[in-house]
């Protein structure tokens, strides 16, 4: 972290310079060149950049997301000990209040984690606060590493108009897929097999609330995740190529539809029927998994991030499932990757922060993302554990990126879209509007962002 934002940047030059340089520099022929890209020839050398503090905010608290990088901190300031790690770390919901105002500080961090919507990464490039890591990517070989899937949650156009298109702004060191955690004692004791559609799941709801069980843990007071249930949900009843297209706010499609309606209908009428605990936006979101894992409830809706803390408090008697939208077809269901690492365009030391960044994402660092209860991004079905709840995971985020859909989370679409989502999945849950209202204002924010508003 410093002070000044380096005089080397592009950006500071003249146009005739910054033409000059470009036909030098690597990657130049990129058409989405970004106007903050360096000047000079990038250094992969980490051993060979002097004495360095790298100043890195990350959101990776829980305990074995702490855990993996602790110890990838560790091993790389071993391997590079010129280098220091200053590591600030804050919850997920902390640092999206904090991240926007510390990237315009004069002690704006060298590394953050961004996530990946419009909101967020996407603003951030727009005001040239992240760095374009094209050449970087080049000199390390990312875009052999990283399959294109994965690397389009973490690419824009230069001026962060284009989601899934442009220039490489981060890299995410973990998947995420979001499913259906339960208590395989209390599903055993309903007399049920895992559900294996929605509409198996639905039934199952039913058979736990007629025999007095919480059915369902939900905790939205922070609102987003109740997006986390509408979106796997979403998947029963719309194309999942319509809901990327919402989820990454491209036009050509609508939120104002019967199917969508129907999916919120669903969801709201999980509520009425008590399907739910009570006062849902009320509840803390870790104090709904944290029920789950005290024997309150049978089935809780979430991201895979929680299994490692779900398997040390339940141990084996934790699983998980995604449903299909009809027997023996296609999973399609929210996930994608966890917050990549960026390198913000304050900082004097890019090449030390993208050879951290390479470092967190390396093969072996993914073997020490397995060990430590996380699902990595890369090298999935190799690294899978033999059985736990890890093993339902991995087994999930393989079946569904090899076989069906990885849907986008829904408040990437615009930069109001995750206010917008998470007002309105609280005001669907709480009766407050109609799904065809809630359906509605959703399509006001989409359709203002991509021009299709009437």
């Amino acid at each position: 972290m410093k002070n000044v934002a380096p005089a080397r940047w592009v950006g500071l030059l003249t146009a005739a310079a910054v033409l000059s340089l470009a036909a030098c520099a690597p990657g130049a022929e990129n058409a989405d060149a970004d106007p903050t890209a360096p000047d000079a020839a990038i250094r992969t050398d980490a051993a060979e950049l002097g004495d360095v503090t790298l100043t890195v905010w990350d959101q990776e608290v829980r305990g074995g997301q702490n855990e993996q990088i602790e110890a990838l901190n560790a091993a790389f300031q071993d391997a590079y000990p010129n280098i220091t790690i200053d590591r600030v770390s804050q919850s997920f919901d902390d640092l999206a209040t904090t991240l926007r105002l510390a990237l315009t500080d004069n002690e704006a961090p060298d590394v953050v984690q961004a996530n990946n919507g419009r909101n967020t990464m996407g603003a951030f490039v727009a005001a040239d606060q992240l760095l374009a890591l094209n050449d970087y990517a080049d000199a390390y070989g990312w875009r052999d590493r990283f399959p294109a899937s994965v690397l389009q949650y973490s690419t824009y156009s230069a001026d962060g108009s284009v989601f899934g298109e442009g220039n490489i702004y981060g890299l995410p060191q973990v998947g995420e897929v979001v499913g259906v955690f339960y208590s395989k004692a209390k599903l055993a004791a309903l007399g049920l097999e895992v559900p294996e559609t929605w509409t198996e799941f639905d039934a199952a709801l039913e058979a736990a609330k007629a025999a007095g069980e919480i059915p369902m843990q939900l905790g939205n007071i922070e609102a987003w995740p109740a997006g986390h249930v509408f979106g796997p949900l979403q998947a029963a009843t719309v194309d999942p190529a319509d809901i990327t297209k919402l989820g990454l706010g491209n036009a050509g499609t609508s939120w104002a539809t019967p199917e969508n309606e129907e999916a919120a209908a669903t969801l709201q009428g999980w509520v009425d029927a008590g399907y739910v605990n009570d006062g849902p936006n009320g509840t803390d979101y870790d104090a709904a998994w944290q029920a789950l894992a005290a024997g309150d409830g049978v089935f809780l809706i979430g991201g895979s991030w929680l299994a490692a803390d779900l398997e040390d408090a339940m141990g084996d008697d934790v699983g998980f499932f995604a449903p299909a939208a009809q027997a023996g077809g296609e999973i399609a269901t929210t996930g994608g990757t966890g917050l990549p690492f960026a390198v913000t365009t304050a900082s004097e030391n890019p090449d030390a922060a993208a050879a951290y960044i390479d470092f967190l994402t390396t093969d072996a660092a993914m073997e020490t993302i397995a060990e430590t209860g996380n699902l990595p991004v890369n090298r999935t079905a190799e690294l899978a554990p033999a059985d736990g709840v890890q093993s339902d995971v991995y087994g999930v985020f393989d079946d569904v990126s090899v076989n069906g859909s990885l849907l986008p989370y829904l408040d990437y679409a615009t930069p109001t879209f995750g206010d917008t989502l998470g007002q309105s999945l609280q005001d669907l849950i709480a009766g407050q509007v109609t799904p065809a209202e809630f359906t509605a204002a959703l399509e006001a924010d989409y359709g203002e962002f991509t021009g299709s508003a009437g």
